[in-house]
């Protein structure tokens, strides 16, 4: 229930893209009001993680995951009957706020479920899993509805698992009340965090458009390190503070959140920088990309859902965590020589089951970096773990896919093909991804520590 609900959120960022073409030439958008498509739900979704979070220690986690539900699924229906841009946009929006609503809480939720180690370390699994396929799964579904059906559907298919899930949670999920409002009610302090996640992810969506060095990104960056230093100032001085600086004090609250921005900045570049290559150099339909992407879907599912929890059991989560951070680094590696004429059995497949080491890796961090959080505290770490996560995602994409275009631009301009530019673009991403798992992999050697016993409790 808590999964479904997680996969419905994170399926709902990827299975719109397939049908951009589509809803483009029936809604009349031009050609840059379309990103926002994409943009509208991106950055309340990550902007508003952390403020959900802590609402949902103060309020009751069980209160807001059954509120995102209801707000993503109301705004699901609108957007499938949208008649404009604008009508869409404003109900993506309200998507990415529910999204949010729902999202922070549900590891909260899970890991005072789930008090039993071994448990425990199943149901993160599964959670894992929604959120590694969840991506590749909505590109094949994006696909096969908008082709089956029409765009609109994209949007329907989630009101009946939105309904199931808000019907099945409410007598399933054990109520909780919240420690109230005024035990963390600092107004102050969320609308500079709220206000800062949102421009930030603004800022690094909008990397790829403007550059990393125009006075558009630079000005708003500046901004953005301006509102979050406000505060962390801020929440050192509050009396009810809304993110008590004390969850910084556990080192793997600290190195599981630095090391899974690493890991998502690679992992999801990776997703979006091979969907191009297979389109825009081997020709591939978005179908037939959705499905040369499904063995790593179904790598990184069978991985989380069989085989991780036993692993993290008998080794620790510490061990596997590096053990499938050495395969991902791998699957980036291979990539590194992929051609402009690939075949995929030899070039692509090989990769797509190497990427098997994130249904390592997503369970093993998921549980290090929520291993500091007390009881109390559950939401809060929940909401932190899953904001870094959208910084990792938005700034993996930003970050290589400028570098890849600037690759290409300069190879056309010495007089490569098209398919010999992007081809290289490509490459000098996938070698960055590398670098960055490495990097990933030398944090969690240095900082993550196993922990003894879980510190939260029911």
């Amino acid at each position: 229930m808590l999964s479904s609900a997680a996969l419905m959120t994170i399926l709902d960022g990827s299975i719109v893209t397939v049908a951009m073409p589509a809803i483009q030439r029936e809604l009349g958008f031009s050609p840059a009001e379309l990103s926002w498509t994409v943009n509208a739900y991106l950055i309340p979704f990550g902007g508003l993680l952390l403020l959900a979070g802590r609402l949902g220690d103060l309020i009751g986690r069980k209160t807001m995951f059954l509120a995102g539900n209801a707000v993503f699924t109301a705004a699901s229906l609108l957007a499938g009957l949208a008649t404009g841009p604008g009508m869409l946009v404003a109900a993506r929006f309200l998507q990415g706020v529910g999204s949010a609503m729902a999202s922070a809480v549900v590891l909260g939720i899970l890991v005072t479920l789930f008090s039993e180690p071994k448990e425990r370390a199943k149901a993160i699994g599964v959670f894992a899993f929604t959120g590694a396929a969840g991506a590749s799964i909505g590109q094949v579904v994006g696909g096969v509805l908008t082709d089956a059906l029409s765009w609109n559907w994209i949007f329907f298919i989630n009101l009946p698992i939105g309904l199931v899930t808000v019907l099945l949670a409410i007598p399933a999920l054990p109520g909780d009340r919240g420690l109230g409002l005024s035990a963390g009610a600092d107004v102050i302090g969320a609308l500079l965090v709220t206000a800062g996640l949102m421009l930030g992810i603004y800022t690094a969506v909008k990397i790829e458009e403007y550059g990393w060095l125009s006075g558009h990104t630079l000005g708003l960056g500046a901004l953005t390190v301006v509102l979050l230093a406000g505060f962390v100032a801020r929440q050192a001085t509050a009396r009810a503070p809304l993110m008590p600086l004390r969850i910084f004090r556990s080192r793997n609250v600290v190195g599981g959140n630095l090391a899974q921005i690493l890991s998502l900045s690679a992992m999801f570049a990776f997703q979006v920088i091979v969907a191009l290559y297979m389109q825009r150099v081997l020709s591939y339909g978005a179908l037939q990309t959705g499905l040369a992407m499904l063995p790593a879907a179904v790598a990184i599912g069978g991985i989380s859902l069989f085989v991780s929890a036993r692993l993290n059991t008998r080794f620790g989560e510490r061990n596997v965590l590096l053990a499938g951070l050495v395969l991902l680094v791998a699957a980036m590696a291979w990539l590194t020589r992929v051609p402009v004429a690939a075949n995929y059995t030899t070039d692509l497949l090989p990769v797509m089951l190497l990427i098997a080491g994130g249904g390592l890796v997503l369970p093993a961090l998921t549980t290090l970096g929520m291993s500091g959080a007390n009881a109390d505290d559950a939401g809060l770490a929940s909401g932190v773990f899953n904001t870094t996560q959208q910084i990792g995602m938005a700034l993996g994409v930003a970050l290589l896919s400028t570098l890849a275009a600037a690759e290409t631009k300069g190879a056309l301009a010495g007089g490569a093909t098209e398919a010999v530019a992007l081809t290289g673009g490509y490459r000098l991403a996938f070698t960055i991804s590398a670098g960055l798992l490495v990097a990933a992999f030398v944090l969690s050697v240095v900082v993550l520590r196993q922990p003894k016993e879980s510190t939260v409790r029911a």
